[in-house]
């Protein structure tokens, strides 16, 4: 019950684990499938999971959709820290996880209870990256991207559009003093730091990676910019360059 993990009646009407517990089986669901919920309220799917994988040696993922539906101003849920619906999901799924692996560490160890967080937002690109017709030609020398999008941003919409999952392993590291990004073990390799240099796009092609994406305006300067393309073809030919 929720109010095992926060001391009070934070969620009203929580489904029970129990009873996910049997429609996942009933639905006859792999040990390795994902299982999806559109109305996930306090993640009881994504407990049910976790439980589910700690007693049988899965491997399944959730997908717990939520609108933030704020949290009545009387609630305890309010009182306690909980402006929306979605904050009281992620809080369960963290100590549920946490529980699981207390009660049986002997089977846990390898037990996967992390998650990711995302928001469904607009597009990280000004418009004149989409339609570079409609604009002018000082719009065209404007930063493609909206000013309020962190690095984070541009990995996962790459990642989307790119067709890799968003529960991929993702890495970052230090390349000749820049920050890239690893996802997959080397498939992709993202760079969105500015002033970067041929060192570091030498680094990287070295590092073969199938894709390799960076900011329209990362490059330090337009002799980097010259030979892009030529240290890439020595190093790494067939690494398929994306630019933002």
């Amino acid at each position: 019950m929720v109010v095992d993990f926060f001391g009070s009646k934070i969620f009203e009407y929580a489904k029970p684990v129990g009873m996910l517990q049997k429609l996942i089986y009933i639905g006859n669901l792999a040990e390795e499938d994902i299982i999806l919920d559109f109305f996930s309220g306090s993640a009881t799917t994504a407990h049910a999971v976790m439980q589910l994988n700690a007693e049988d040696g899965g491997k399944r993922k959730f997908i717990m959709v939520q609108l933030p539906e704020k949290t009545d101003e009387k609630s305890e849920a309010y009182k306690a820290g909980y402006m929306n619906i979605c904050e009281i999901g992620k809080e369960r799924i963290r100590r549920a996880g946490k529980k699981i692996k207390e009660e049986s560490p002997l089977t846990t160890q390898d037990l996967d209870t992390g998650f990711r967080v995302l928001k469904l937002d607009s597009s990280n690109m000004q418009d004149v990256y989409y339609t570079p017709a409609d604009f002018n030609e000082r719009d065209l020398f404007e930063d493609n991207i909206k000013t309020d999008r962190t690095d984070e941003d541009l990995l996962f919409q790459t990642m989307i559009e790119l067709g890799i999952p968003l529960s991929a392993k993702i890495e970052q590291k230090q390349i000749a003093g820049k920050t890239v990004w690893n996802v997959s073990e080397g498939y992709l390799l993202a760079c969105f730091d500015e002033d970067v240099n041929e060192t570091t796009i030498t680094e990287i092609a070295r590092r073969q990676p199938y894709y390799f994406m960076m900011r329209d305006k990362s490059l330090a300067s337009d002799n980097v910019a010259d030979n892009f393309e030529q240290i890439f073809c020595h190093y790494s030919k067939d690494t398929i360059r994306l630019i933002l």
